[in-house]
């Protein structure tokens, strides 16, 4: 069975909610295992209103860590206050682990190689990867991901252009300082899903009721929202691009720390790659939404 970490920055927008929900559902069916959710910004609700939203689809058992430092993000959490009412085991962030010790824990223990998804910032797995050995491992960070994780999917970025700003990598100083450690320093091979795969594929708009109908609903986006995590999900689930309806371009990843523009040079031979759709938006909108059923 395929092991999973889902990074999330579970911040102002809902598609972080949409993919969690698509991996609480395999995880619920015996298809993967969820073994840990690193948040990677911070505020008040933020590890309470992901407890809230595990804890009302009937999941006890993963564990939640946290950047506390992370604090310096734009935006505003539209629907954490009323997720963290439904929180069973951590009521406040400071209940959380370290969200580089989770990491550092989980791939340390993991009898065979985990994926990675990472659907927010990337100062989390930075840190992982500039991490020493310590009396969890002792192996430093790069050498646990490189032995440990066999892939890591990524919504970030924009592709169809070099140059290309998202938010993910621009946000701000911590966001794109660790964009670029995560493009200079990885060592697993990364598959990118970027902002103009997911813009223009809504979903959750046919959701009646439930969690996360509730989360759509205080983000205003009842009526569906671009689906960007949700799609990066499906396709680490999918675990090839051409099964879920994509085509890649292989090679080199690159962020300028500046200014949070990514570029790309191609080689086929190289550790990044990142997707082209090959079918309408509706063809991934349509999968979004069985998913999340």
């Amino acid at each position: 069975m395929r092991t999973f970490i889902f990074g999330t920055d579970w911040w102002s927008d809902c598609d972080d909610a949409v993919a969690l929900k698509i991996l609480c559902n395999a995880h619920k069916k015996g298809e993967i295992t969820l073994a840990g959710i690193a948040i990677n910004a911070c505020m008040e609700y933020s590890v309470a209103s992901v407890d809230g939203f595990l804890a009302k689809e009937g999941i006890n058992s993963v564990p939640i860590g946290i950047d506390l430092e992370a604090t310096d993000f734009s935006g505003v959490g539209p629907y954490q206050k009323r997720l963290s009412q439904y929180a069973v085991r951590y009521k406040k962030n400071e209940d959380a682990e370290n969200a580089v010790r989770l990491y550092r824990k989980i791939l340390a223990s993991a009898a065979e190689k985990v994926e990675i998804i990472e659907v927010g910032f990337l100062n989390v797995f930075a840190s992982l990867l500039e991490s020493e050995p310590d009396l969890i491992s002792e192996k430093s960070g790069i050498e646990l991901v490189k032995e440990k994780v066999s892939h890591i999917w990524v919504m970030a970025g924009k592709w169809d252009e070099n140059g290309g700003k998202e938010h993910n990598f621009c946000n701000n100083h911590r966001s794109r300082k660790a964009a670029r450690i995560f493009c200079e320093k990885c060592p697993a091979r990364v598959t990118f899903l970027g902002f103009e795969i997911g813009v223009d594929v809504i979903s959750g708009q046919h959701l009646s009721d439930g969690v996360l109908k509730d989360v759509l609903t205080d983000h205003r986006s009842e009526n569906g929202r671009s689906s960007w995590d949700p799609m990066t999900a499906a396709l680490a689930l999918a675990g090839e691009p051409e099964k879920a309806g994509y085509s890649v371009v292989k090679g080199t990843a690159r962020v300028d720390e500046a200014d949070g523009s990514n570029f790309f040079r191609e080689n086929e031979n190289g550790l990044h790659r990142f997707v082209k759709r090959n079918f309408p938006a509706e063809y991934y909108s349509d999968i979004i939404n069985l998913l999340i059923e």
